[in-house]
């Protein structure tokens, strides 16, 4: 299909038809690929707006919800474990069928699951929009999870084989760092002002519209592709690592209510580990794993891997806990308390692409580090909240959040994909993406967790020997919400001392959570120094030798894994026109970082370089 200026357009089936003859091509073989590589470049970064808008909506999911939270204890009698499920079922259930989507999209085409997982997302955002129950809303989330899965790993992994010089791959993935860091800073915002002119479900039935003209513009836009060498999926993987981090977050978030000690956390836990447990015995055993470990024993990947879920740890269960604070303590409504954690967004906004900058001036180790440090910093501080504190008392901490935030996300994301031949782009993208949800997940569950347990002590003593029912006692206890709706009722000067002691703990329970969290971000500081390395060495060594022997990167098999659709690169046309010989792209992989670098003469398979 020729387009309007006679350019090629890109087909559904992620190839692209040449253009008639006779048309604004005509010219020179020259001017015809030099057209041709600046309207494929603008294509490029098309593509790149559908897929960042489209994960968007999927990242605003993750922290819309929590402005949210207070209404749904107040409109839905939601308890503090039941608000930590509604949460986290998105999260674990997201987590658990990345890796086999990614797997999937490397398959059958990253574009038909992508396009997929927008209406899965969109039936899954309108069934939760209408649940009458916090039961129905956790399993409706659930199967949000479903669709938010297929789409995350598939637009960086389509991101990764569209763009395949470093320079210009590294700032798209900046670019797709910083749409999920505003996704996950704006999303209190957004939720505020849903909630202050429309019901709870509001905040979910929004991303219906935006899926649906996503997966409009996905078909026109966004070209397929798939690995040459695809994977069977790994079902009984899949299983396995939803189940066992289910079992593993359903114990912590059950802890605070049955008690440490109670047979059932316990044998819940154990259960789970020893399901993870075998998850990786079985992932060791099959000749197809879901999540080949093997990619763990680069530092590269498994550092920065680890790095980016402390990041989400600490960024998720911060805003957990943080607009119920602001909310119930400080007394703000839901559009002013997504105001108020605004200045989050706003920084990892601007700091997300300029990371890249940084790392190549000092490198990823220290970047990541700093960000890190600055995160644990922030939480430091927020652990000193009282509840004579104020909304300026926890602004720098938020500041200290969000740059920390912009700083770790895209480097420690470009060490991951940078670390990994273009074929495993799908797996790759995917595990990047169970990082982030296993973090936000555990970061839910365990400082929510940590708040609960502080919080049912601390006024359950108070309350204590006061013959209070044992119905309203568990109102009392479920959550600071429903203890500030008795002290309501109740009313005088009972009810004045019911809400100051409940406040008291719950800033008790944040205060130890904070505590917790920067004692783990500063951990993840320290691992970074130690062992991230600051540039891949090894790597700019191989690319040099593969320009010294005049042949693509070894291992890459000089393409792009199968995953640039024709005639999205300069050497894709160059290819075109006999000048490349195989009609291969010249520079190679696209997520493993064989592409050469920037400025940087690679030979195409015929020792010519295109122009």
């Amino acid at each position: 299909m020729a387009a309007p200026d006679g350019g090629d357009l890109p087909t559904g089936d992620g190839t692209d038809r040449p253009a008639s003859r006779g048309s604004a091509t005509t010219g020179s073989p020259r001017h015809r690929v030099r057209a041709d590589a600046r309207h494929s470049d603008a294509r490029r970064w098309v593509a790149l707006i559908v897929l960042c808008v489209s994960l968007l909506v999927v990242s605003l999911d993750n922290t819309i919800l929590n402005v949210a939270l207070p209404t749904l204890v107040r409109d839905l009698h939601a308890s503090d474990s039941q608000l930590q499920w509604i949460v986290d079922s998105y999260a674990v259930v997201f987590a658990g069928l990345l890796l086999a989507f990614g797997s999937l999209g490397d398959r059958i085409g990253r574009k038909v699951v992508f396009m997929a997982g927008l209406v899965l997302f969109a039936a899954g955002s309108a069934a939760s929009a209408f649940s009458g129950t916090p039961t129905l809303l956790v399993v409706a989330r659930g199967f949000m999870g479903i669709g938010g899965a297929a789409i995350m790993p598939t637009t960086l992994s389509i991101i990764t084989n569209i763009f395949t010089e470093p320079h210009d791959r590294a700032r798209a993935i900046g670019i797709w760092s910083g749409t999920t860091g505003i996704g996950i800073g704006i999303g209190p915002i957004v939720g505020g002002w849903l909630l202050a002119h429309f019901w709870w479900g509001s905040v979910f039935l929004v991303n219906v519209p935006i899926a649906a003209a996503g997966a409009l513009a996905a078909w026109w836009l966004v070209p397929n592709s798939k690995s040459p060498t695809p994977k069977r999926i790994d079902p009984v993987g899949a299983v396995c690592s939803i189940v066992g981090l289910a079992l593993v977050v359903g114990g912590i978030i059950e802890a605070p209510q049955r008690g440490w000690g109670s047979p059932l956390v316990w044998g819940t836990l154990v259960v789970g580990c020893l399901v993870m447990a075998g998850f990786v015995w079985w992932e060791r055993r099959i000749d197809h794993p879901m999540l080949p470990l093997e990619f763990f024993s680069s530092r590269r990947f498994s550092v920065a891997m680890s790095a980016m879920a402390l990041v989400i740890f600490a960024l998720m269960g911060t805003l957990f806990l943080l607009t119920q604070y602001l909310q119930f303590s400080l007394g703000y409504s839901p559009l002013e308390t997504g105001v108020r954690v605004m200045p989050v967004a706003a920084l990892i906004l601007v700091v997300a692409p300029l990371s890249t900058v940084l790392v190549r001036m000092v490198g990823t180790k220290i970047v990541v580090f700093v960000g890190l440090g600055l995160i644990a910093a922030g939480m430091v501080l927020l652990s000193r909240t009282t509840t004579a504190g104020t909304y300026g008392d926890a602004l720098v901490a938020l500041l200290l959040l969000g740059l920390g935030t912009g700083l770790s996300f895209a480097p420690s994301t470009e060490s991951i994909m940078g670390s990994l031949p273009a074929d495993q782009a799908g797996v790759g993208s995917a595990t990047n993406g169970s990082a982030l949800q296993v973090g936000g997940a555990l970061g839910v569950a365990v400082l929510g967790s940590l708040l609960n347990m502080r919080f049912h002590g601390d006024l359950g003593t108070t309350i204590a020997g006061h013959g209070i029912p044992a119905n309203v006692q568990h109102l009392i206890l479920g959550s600071l919400g429903g203890a500030l709706a008795v002290a309501e009722h109740v009313g005088g000067a009972l009810g004045a001392a019911l809400a100051d002691a409940a406040r008291k703990a719950f800033l008790a329970g944040m205060d130890l959570a904070m505590v917790v969290g920067a004692v783990a971000a500063a951990a993840g500081a320290l691992l970074v120094l130690v062992l991230l390395p600051a540039r891949d060495g090894s790597e700019l060594a191989g690319r040099a030798g593969a320009r010294d022997a005049g042949a693509p990167d070894a291992g890459t098999g000089g393409s792009a894994a199968g995953g640039s659709a024709a005639g999205w690169s300069a050497a894709d046309e160059s290819a075109a026109d006999g000048s490349a010989a195989g009609g291969s792209a010249a520079g190679g992989s696209a997520a493993g970082g064989g592409a050469p670098r920037a400025g940087s003469d690679a030979p195409t398979a015929g020792g010519a370089t295109p122009e």
